[in-house]
């Protein structure tokens, strides 16, 4: 069963940091993309960021210059630096990752519970 736990979120003040980890556990042949979405209240969730195996990355214009995906394909983890943060950045932040179970499947798509960033003075 694979899993995808989150951590690193919290209370910031507005213009503050913090940096998101995603862990992705279990058995499984290989992670494709891996990416950071967001879900504030009484919002849609939407993408923040995508990051391929091969490193090439994707954000949304409303974080771009501020926000940083990063993977590690060893530790199977992939993390997001979020700078100059807004209150309009707060919202409950999830990781997905799309999951190759065996070299002869399709991926599929996988979440994490999600980690809740607060930006407020």
């Amino acid at each position: 069963q694979v899993q995808l736990v989150e951590s690193g979120g919290g209370l910031v003040q507005p213009g503050g940091s913090l940096r998101l980890s995603c862990a992705v556990s279990g058995r499984f042949f290989r992670l494709n993309a891996m990416g950071w979405y967001r879900q504030a209240p009484g919002k849609e969730r939407e993408l923040v960021a995508t990051i391929a195996s091969g490193g090439s990355t994707k954000y949304a214009d409303s974080v771009k210059g501020r926000v940083t995906i990063s993977r590690d394909n060893a530790k199977n983890m992939v993390y997001l630096q979020l700078n100059s943060l807004k209150p309009e950045d707060t919202a409950v932040y999830y990781c997905n990752a799309e999951v190759q179970a065996s070299a002869l499947y399709r991926s599929n798509t996988y979440w994490g519970q999600g980690t809740q960033v607060t930006v407020s003075s």
